[in-house]
């Protein structure tokens, strides 16, 4: 089934829902959103997600993507995101929707 307009504002307004400091993997919003799969998750942020906190959203194990990991570390650092060796712990920075 594709992604439909529903979907991916839902997606943008789950994602701006996320406050500093905290963070969200992309299969935790998958599921508040009723997708299927983070995939499409991942899909929705690469193509609009400019204005939204979308260094917010990471990946299961707690790392951003590798090609934004200096600039996302340092935003959620910034915003007093607890990281160890390049890692969000989610225990204490995950947000639940």
């Amino acid at each position: 089934m594709p992604t439909s307009e529903a979907d991916i504002e839902r997606v943008r307004e789950l994602v701006a829902s996320i406050p500093p400091g905290r963070v969200a993997t992309y299969g935790d919003i998958a599921a508040a959103a009723g997708l299927s799969t983070p995939r499409t998750v991942g899909w929705i942020m690469r193509t609009d997600a400019a204005d939204l906190p979308w260094h917010r959203v990471l990946r299961a194990n707690g790392t951003p993507a590798p090609h934004l990991a200096g600039k996302q570390l340092r935003k959620l650092a910034e915003e007093g995101c607890p990281i160890t060796d390049g890692r969000v712990d989610l225990r204490g920075a995950r947000f639940h929707f």
